[in-house]
């Protein structure tokens, strides 16, 4: 039995729901495991995905009797077969934050729907929440991570710019078997550091840099994602009490993470502490990861209550324009009774020495 489909069902009819026509790629994959070109239909009583002749063996390769899903071929479906999916059926839903208006209008003539519904991200909600299966992959793609900044910390060298070390980046992830980023990584030395989503350039290396690292990489499918801030032979006087409240305020938030936290506070709470000190907290406090690198939940300004098995990442961060930035990132499970760190490189000054 697919439990993922079944839950989803679940939820539908506790929405008056009858069917769904799912097209964001994404929610295929998670639904069935299916990545090719295609569309699934959740019927009354099957579960319909079709494709063209180019995905037929491959997408049934992926399937198994206990997926229960039926696969077409698009040149083998009727007018008549697309009028008749539905019958019966009073509300049909669609992912109203993926197709198009003119794929809406398209799926109400082909289908003869009556009620087109909105389902306000009913399988993004789903995906939040993530089972054993997927656990299991993400610890796996952040032990990946984890290693891959510890070779960083002897792969970086003087002279050396941020685009060589972002390539390396994407070579590693793909030698320990994962797919390739999860996102175009950021290097950011020196000054760059200090825009948050610096784009790598060929600014080299020097002593005395700081170096803002993050990454993520992609295996099965699902991302991890990390940030890390580390200096080059030595720690800048000026930028350890911004550290300090970085990495404090870091620290503070994985001891209030857990199932029923509100989101909103979490943020309130570094905002507030930031601005004791003269600082401003500039981007969210962090967001949910799995087959996206950013899901749901969206960890900032608006209440939202953290759940059990939640993958979610903490990054707050402090920037000084023209100089430098600090930010402070781990990938997190959330518990009962608190979180699981899934990365877990070290956080304390960590320093490069090239001399």
């Amino acid at each position: 039995m697919n439990l993922k489909i079944k839950c989803l069902r679940e939820k539908l009819k506790l929405s008056d729901i009858q069917g769904m026509i799912v097209s964001n790629p994404v929610n295929i994959k998670y639904l069935t495991n299916i990545e090719a070109e295609g569309i699934l239909l959740i019927t009354r009583k099957e579960n319909i995905y079709i494709t063209d002749g180019r995905y037929i063996e491959s997408v049934n390769s992926i399937l198994t009797i206990n997926d229960e899903v039926i696969v077409y071929n698009i040149k083998d479906v009727s007018k008549y077969d697309c009028e008749n999916f539905f019958m019966f059926c009073e509300n049909i839903g669609f992912e109203e934050n993926h197709i198009t208006y003119s794929k809406y209008k398209e799926y109400i003539h082909k289908y003869k729907i009556n009620n087109f519904t909105e389902t306000d991200g009913i399988i993004e909600s789903q995906r939040a929440i993530k089972d054993e299966e997927e656990i299991s992959i993400l610890k796996q793609s952040c032990k990946i991570l984890d290693d891959c900044f510890s070779y960083l910390l002897k792969y970086i060298k003087k002279g050396m710019n941020e685009k060589e070390i972002a390539n390396e980046i994407e070579k590693y992830f793909k030698s320990k078997g994962a797919e390739g980023v999860s996102f175009d990584s950021i290097i950011a030395s020196g000054p760059n550091s200090s825009m948050p989503h610096a784009v790598p350039t060929d600014r080299q290396i020097s002593s005395g840099d700081t170096i803002l690292i993050d990454m993520g990489c992609k295996y099965k499918g699902y991302c991890s994602d990390m940030s890390r801030t580390i200096f080059v032979d030595y720690v800048p006087e000026e930028i350890k009490p911004i550290y300090d409240i970085v990495l404090k305020n870091q620290e503070q938030i994985l001891k209030e993470i857990k199932d029923g936290a509100n989101a909103r506070i979490l943020t309130m709470m570094v905002e507030g502490d930031f601005k004791i000190n003269g600082y401003t907290f500039v981007h969210s406090l962090g967001h949910g990861v799995g087959l996206e690198i950013h899901e749901d939940p969206r960890i900032g300004n608006k209440d939202y209550l953290l759940k059990e098995n939640m993958t979610i990442t903490n990054e707050p961060g402090i920037y000084i324009p023209g100089k430098f930035g600090v930010r402070i990132e781990d990938t997190v499970l959330v518990t009962k009774s608190g979180c699981i760190k899934l990365t877990n490189s070290e956080k304390n000054y960590t320093i490069i020495k090239t001399n």
